[in-house]
């Protein structure tokens, strides 16, 4: 299959239990959530949404005819002369859209340990190596076990404790403060459900601290 790439970067992870690893993310192209068009947003399932997945345009981005060319690509960012330490993170948009055992095959063939970050509405194909599901208010969850749960915070319709109740299977469970114009308020009332609910640790995304992509 043909897979479509908005952009390729390596940089640190820079939330959940994998924070501060060296990762080349390549993230994909289109979301079932949301089109990415801000006139859509006010209708979408996912209305906060801080990424740009829309097109194959960006850097290190484009359209890949084979699981092979992709991997290749990926390869292509990591340092030269570590095979040891390799990781990527497919990313989106939604990433289990495209992301098949194919390519999966590939990344192992290369070295990589592969992570995904989904929303959880799609089955994930055979060889992933760490899944996070950040499941969104409003859409079918499908994937409800993993080695992280990322729960956006807050999210009427999907609080920690609807989570609980869905029975999710997770060895790490996140609550990362909502973006925007309330994250300071957002952050405090994540902190004192955490300190009340011990199962939950905070996840920042501390690249945007940083000042990293």
């Amino acid at each position: 299959m043909a897979y479509q790439i908005r952009e390729v970067f390596y940089t640190l992870q820079g939330e959940g239990a994998q924070w501060g690893r060296p990762a080349v993310f390549c993230r994909f192209a289109g979301c079932n959530l949301w089109s990415g068009r801000e006139e859509d947003r006010a209708t979408a399932v996912c209305r906060f949404c801080d990424t740009q997945f829309v097109g194959t345009d960006g850097a290190g981005g484009g359209r890949f005819d084979s699981a092979a060319a992709l991997a290749r690509h990926v390869e292509s960012f990591w340092p030269a002369g570590d095979r040891r330490h390799r990781f990527t993170v497919l990313t989106g948009g939604e990433p289990l859209l495209q992301v098949d055992s194919a390519l999966t095959a590939e990344l192992h063939q290369r070295g990589f340990q592969i992570a995904v970050e989904t929303n959880g509405t799609q089955k994930p194909p055979g060889g992933l190596d760490w899944i996070c599901v950040s499941p969104k208010a409003g859409a079918q969850w499908v994937l409800r076990s993993g080695d992280e749960l990322k729960l956006i915070y807050p999210q009427p319709g999907l609080m920690p404790d609807d989570v609980e109740r869905e029975g999710a299977d997770f060895r790490h469970w996140w609550l990362q403060p909502m973006d925007g114009p309330q994250l300071a308020e957002n952050t405090q009332r994540a902190v004192q459900h955490c300190l009340r609910e011990p199962r939950w640790r905070l996840s920042l995304q501390t690249h945007k601290w940083i000042g990293i992509a």
